[in-house]
């Protein structure tokens, strides 16, 4: 089952109602916006009936019973699954952020998750030798001028150990799905390596010359860029479950501390959170604002 196309329609289009439908159906779709239209996607075994449905009831009419379908309607419950996509059909909807956690996992099995200095090099901010106990790094412009310009966004893909790998993933999942459904595939690629960048960058001028990596920054980046977002145009996939904000934001502060490096728990890359959390929340102000000045238009 391969997920398609359905309907292309204006902004100015109020489907909640018929997307409200289409949860109470148990109908498998996503809603993304592309310049200024919104597009309807479903499975393709399903297509012809949510046409139909969208024909027949396009305000949703919540008074429709949620144990069957409208009578008459080409789609009848009995036909659609019982539960919601698997998570191998949400991967296939969500194609930047299933490739971006699968090249991490890549890169954590070259890198042995860290253990492997002559792989890590490849990827790392700045390329280095190792000597005695040492590392020493070759200058940010002499790598520039060398054409190494991937190692501007490249750290991302690294990890240290199999909690950092697991937790960035878990969080990068959730919300790189949310940009992806609602703000399309090429969004979500040019904010995670807009937002690698700004981090690297301001971990790089921060801290100086030193080894660093993990989606961390991103995270922080598209959680400034979904909750801003929100804020100015309210959207169900960009709706985040209570408690996430302030957690993140708390841990964030926590980390600023020290506290977590004293515990023995690792050093952080602090510059990078609040790089990454800057440019997400500036991003966020911006699309945000001119989502919901479409929206009014």
């Amino acid at each position: 089952m391969n997920i398609i196309e359905v309907m292309r329609l204006p902004l100015s289009v109020d489907l909640s109602g018929f997307v409200h439908l289409l949860q109470r159906l148990q109908v498998p779709h996503r809603v993304s916006e592309e310049g200024d239209a919104q597009v309807l996607w479903a499975p393709d075994t399903l297509a012809e009936d949510v046409r139909e449905l969208y024909q027949r009831f396009p305000e949703g009419n919540a008074d429709i019973p949620a144990t069957q379908a409208p009578v008459g309607a080409a789609v009848r419950r009995s036909d659609l699954p019982a539960k919601g996509p698997s998570l191998t059909e949400q991967a296939r909807a969500c194609k930047i952020t299933t490739l971006t956690l699968l090249l991490c996992f890549i890169v954590a099995g070259l890198t042995n998750l860290g253990d492997n200095f002559t792989t890590i090099s490849w990827f790392t901010f700045l390329d280095f030798r190792v000597q005695g106990d040492y590392l020493y790094f070759t200058p940010l412009a002499q790598t520039l001028d060398q054409g190494q310009w991937w190692r501007l966004v490249s750290p991302m893909l690294l990890h240290f150990g199999v909690l950092h790998l697991a937790m960035n993933s878990l969080w990068y999942w959730e919300l790189g799905k949310r940009i992806e459904l609602r703000q399309g595939p090429w969004m979500l690629l040019g904010l995670t390596l807009l937002f690698s960048l700004v981090s690297n960058l301001a971990q790089h001028y921060t801290s100086g010359p030193s080894l660093f990596g993990g989606l961390s920054g991103v995270l922080y980046g598209l959680l400034g860029h979904v909750w801003l977002f929100q804020w100015l145009a309210p959207n169900r996939y960009f709706s985040l479950p209570k408690g996430v904000l302030a957690m993140m934001l708390i841990w964030l502060v926590v980390c600023l501390t020290g506290v977590v490096g004293t515990l023995g728990l690792g050093q952080i890359a602090n510059a990078a959170h609040v790089g990454g959390l800057l440019i997400g929340c500036l991003t966020g102000l911006l699309g945000g604002a001119l989502a919901r000045r479409k929206l009014s238009a």
